[in-house]
């Protein structure tokens, strides 16, 4: 099943795409205006397209359905993974890749960027994907299957370049998950710009600035 997405476009013809995928309990809306603030006309304008993630319970959080890329059980320090949930969505977001490139837009103008789960799916699916992107943008996440990554991963997107950005007083995700994940990436060759802010699960000026001149670079 196709996901719900909301689109906007800085242009009529934009040259490059970016699929922004929100967090728990979150929708597409979340990111918009966020996306509003980034000035991507020095590389010919884009897309930003928002998906909606699938509703679905919510271990953590009692059982309670909302907007979930995947299921969270366990405790903070001993997260139990839903790998079943995670690949559902990859094949989701595959899907919103695909859709892209049939709209005209080639692989290597396209990025993903996600925020808290949304990172996490960005890294699980742009990591795998088969054809080069643009660019992986991770904010306040973390790497899922970690432990598989190494042998799922493809070669296309071996030197994709990636740009990872964390609070440091985050409470939810913690300063040194985010970093575990970064070495992970660095120590299998991964180009990473690494950012951290004074801030706790959210997004800052400073950050947006940081990512919109990455952007630039990367789709130049």
């Amino acid at each position: 099943m196709s996901l719900e997405c909301i689109e906007m476009q800085t242009t009529d013809a934009p040259r490059a795409s970016l699929i922004v995928l929100h967090g728990l309990g979150a929708d597409g809306n979340d990111f918009v205006p966020i996306a509003q603030e980034l000035d991507l006309s020095a590389v010919g304008g884009a897309r930003f397209v928002f998906p909606h993630a699938p509703m679905r319970p919510v271990t953590m959080n009692g059982g309670y359905v909302m907007r979930a890329w995947y299921d969270i059980a366990g405790t903070p320090g001993a997260r139990i993974e839903d790998e079943a949930g995670l690949r559902a969505s990859q094949a989701q977001i595959e899907a919103q890749i695909a859709r892209e490139v049939a709209r005209g837009m080639p692989a290597r103008r396209i990025v993903l960027l996600g925020f808290s789960q949304g990172c996490a799916m960005t890294l699980l699916t742009g990591l795998r994907h088969a054809e080069r992107l643009a660019g992986l943008v991770g904010l306040s996440g973390y790497l899922p299957l970690a432990a598989h990554t190494a042998a799922e991963r493809s070669t296309a997107n071996a030197d994709v370049p990636i740009f990872l950005a964390h609070g440091r007083d985050d409470p939810m995700i913690t300063l040194d998950r985010a970093t575990a994940s970064r070495d992970a990436l660095l120590a299998l060759g991964y180009d990473i710009e690494w950012h951290d802010y004074a801030m706790p699960h959210s997004v800052c000026m400073d950050e947006i600035a940081d990512l919109n001149r990455w952007l630039l670079r990367v789709l130049a």
